[in-house]
């Protein structure tokens, strides 16, 4: 199959699935190899950078087709869609937590945290940004806690390699010595 024969059809099968399709299964199913499916996301990329409402949304090894999101307004409006409501500062804690130790369970989030944590966490399961990654082979078999396709694009992420870099030990200010600038402050009046 030609490249051009192969975007088409690539655009047809994200078309029709309307989800992020494995590559893997891309291949499988178009009867290619993964640089031919690449090659053929890229005439998809480029068909939809001038002109288009949509685009190709490469997420971790997966493939979808999604709206540009200067157009939410209009296809919100259409579809009779409320406003999304934004995530608290405790369920960003929990999601930035989650994201960068994944997978891991409700009390490890509760530990960093010093919070109980159970209702964020199924507050952010609802929302579809965490799924259940499996049982820790643990006493009491904790439910492991892992983001989702939805979190990479809320945050418009193809990977979880996009995530920013923690920042290192050194660069962070420690309670102690937020305290000893404090008690100098406090000795210096």
């Amino acid at each position: 199959m030609e490249i051009q024969e192969l975007a088409n059809t690539l655009e047809a099968v994200l078309f029709a699935s309307g989800e992020a399709v494995e590559s893997r299964r891309l291949c499988e199913a178009l009867g290619t190899d993964i640089s031919a499916l690449e090659e053929a996301a890229a005439v998809l990329e480029n068909r939809y950078s001038e002109g288009s409402g949509i685009n190709l949304l490469r997420l971790d090894s997966a493939y979808q087709l999604a709206t540009k999101e200067q157009y939410s307004p209009h296809i919100k409006a259409v579809l009779e869609i409320k406003r999304s409501s934004a995530l608290s500062p405790a369920a960003m804690e929990a999601l930035t937590i989650i994201a960068y130790n994944q997978p891991v369970t409700k009390a490890f989030v509760e530990s960093v945290r010093g919070v109980d944590s159970s209702g964020v966490v199924n507050s952010l399961v609802e929302k579809g940004l965490l799924c259940e990654a499996g049982r820790l082979d643990l006493p009491g078999r904790p439910i492991a806690y892992a983001t989702t396709e939805n979190f990479l694009r809320a945050f418009r992420l193809s990977s979880l390699k996009d995530l920013p870099p923690l920042p290192e030990q050194s660069s962070q200010v420690t309670i102690d010595e937020v305290i000893e600038a404090a008690q100098a402050a406090e000795n210096e009046e």
